[in-house]
């Protein structure tokens, strides 16, 4: 594995879920792939569970980690041609080859601007780290996609499932911010690669994912529809991507909440954190017995290291 960028860079999922299941059970057992490597993480916006548990992950592994807050720092480039004479200092070009030179993995959070699409999914920042840098870049989370939230998520889901093909239901709830599409897009992209779940995904009319994530086949606007027999229900809001980053206040009826709930197979409630209570999920869903919410965040340690273990030759 020279990136891990999306699913693409993970041909067999299995095996990916395999490592982490290892590193799991034996968090130092691979504690020599690391020794005398250097991962830098850079981060152009906040995180708290991303940030941490790759640290963690790193650092099982015997890698040294340095984080650095990009957007508390020199304002940086990312066109090329571009007359340097307002508020960027340093560009990209400089920037990656730069910390190319001090690390042995580069990870890279960014975040879109969720005014102009065709931007944003070019993912032009994590792609300029990819095109010049000389080291294997490893997203944190970029304009379009979280690859690790979704490896924890299907590592999530493999451990509690009851059936060889559960179905999964990825609903859009409200939410009082513009949030950007790539949790949902990346879970959509993993969940349809694994090929282990049945995938439906609810949101209302005028929110549906891009149709390169979402086939239209496997979309609904009718969230209690969806919920019917759903053994694991995955909540996460999204602006449009049509309309591109509108959002709305008027789909309150799309809170994930006890009543939908009971319209399930006695389904487990998932969600990438942070979660506004009683906006997008009832305090009696997270916190039941059926949340799973914890198990994934303590699983995306366990998806680091299985990524960088993979990377550093493990």
């Amino acid at each position: 594995m020279q990136q891990f960028l999306s699913v693409a860079d993970a041909p067999d999922i299995n095996a990916l879920l395999e490592k982490a299941r290892a590193h799991k059970a034996n968090p130092f057992g691979q504690h020599h792939l690391g020794k005398q490597k250097m991962v830098i993480n850079l981060f152009f916006n906040p995180s708290l569970r991303t940030r941490i548990s790759t640290e963690k992950a790193a650092r099982q592994l015997g890698c040294d980690v340095i984080t650095y807050d990009a957007g508390g720092g020199w304002g940086i480039e990312f066109e090329d041609g571009a007359v340097m004479n307002l508020n960027t200092a340093e560009h990209v070009r400089e920037a990656a080859g730069v910390l190319s030179q001090y690390c042995d993995i580069l990870c890279v959070r960014s975040f879109p601007g969720l005014k102009d699409r065709e931007a944003d999914y070019r993912d032009q920042v994590m792609q300029a780290f990819v095109r010049h840098a000389t080291v294997p870049v490893v997203s944190l989370e970029s304009a379009t996609r979280h690859p690790l939230q979704s490896l924890a998520d299907c590592l999530t889901i493999a451990e509690h499932r009851t059936k060889s093909r559960p179905k999964v239901v990825l609903t859009w709830a409200p939410h009082p911010r513009q949030l950007p599409q790539c949790v949902a897009n990346s879970f959509a992209e993993w969940m349809l690669a694994w090929g282990e779940v049945d995938l439906t995904i609810a949101n209302p009319e005028g929110f549906d994912l891009a149709p390169a994530f979402a086939p239209p086949a496997i979309v609904t606007h009718d969230q209690r529809a969806a919920f019917a027999g759903a053994d694991f229900i995955y909540a996460k809001n999204w602006s449009a991507y049509t309309d591109y980053g509108a959002t709305t206040a008027d789909c309150g009826d799309w809170t994930v909440d006890e009543a939908k709930m009971a319209l399930t197979n006695d389904a487990h409630f998932m969600h990438c954190l942070p979660v506004r209570r009683n906006v997008v999920v009832s305090d009696g869903v997270i916190d039941s017995k059926r949340s799973l919410v914890l198990q994934q965040a303590n699983n995306r340690t366990w998806a680091a290291q299985a990524v960088l273990g993979t990377i550093l030759g493990g």
